[in-house]
């Protein structure tokens, strides 16, 4: 979901589960792809409060099925354990851009979703994954839930903050 909060230029990719061990290493949820890719973006930038903290990477892997990281600063469990919860985030410029008539998830959250007959449904809130395909939560009152298929998904105008579907506003 979308957070004011965070400064322009930052994108959310994932957040701080847990500990793993007792030298300050963290469980990570990443939202990247593959999931243990998040530990290549450095700096992170970690939110402790309300405040954004740059945290430098020093070392990271897949671990199982997640991921571990050890933060720069934090060598030790006592001191690891308050950034439990905390969101990571990296400047839109240290991800690689996306392919032609690709976009990442935190570029598509706020755009107004307008059917082809010209009637707005909402603003996107969130996607998320199913087995089949993506969704787009889309709210305005009310909760629409779209396919991120290609016959739904029309045309994403990313400079107008537009996304056209083809989509009955009655459904």
């Amino acid at each position: 979901m979308a957070n004011p909060s965070r400064p322009d230029g930052l994108v959310q990719i994932g957040r701080i589960s847990g500990l793993f061990g007792v030298q300050g290493w963290v469980k990570v949820f990443s939202d990247t792809r593959p999931r243990a890719a998040i530990v290549k973006y450095s700096p992170w930038f970690v939110k402790l409060g309300e405040a954004w903290r740059e945290i430098e990477v020093e070392d990271g892997r897949a671990q199982g099925k997640g991921v571990v990281a050890k933060l720069a600063g934090f060598d030790d469990r006592d001191q690891a354990t308050g950034l439990i919860g905390a969101e990571i985030a990296v400047r839109t410029a240290q991800l690689p851009p996306p392919k032609k008539g690709e976009y990442y998830w935190a570029q598509l959250v706020g755009l107004e979703v307008i059917n082809l007959a010209g009637e707005r449904l909402g603003k996107v809130s969130h996607l998320f994954e199913t087995g089949a395909n993506d969704v787009f939560v889309v709210r305005n009152g009310r909760e629409r839930w779209l396919p991120a298929t290609p016959d739904v998904i029309r045309d994403v105008d990313l400079q107008a903050g537009v996304l056209r579907v083809d989509w009955d506003a009655d459904f």
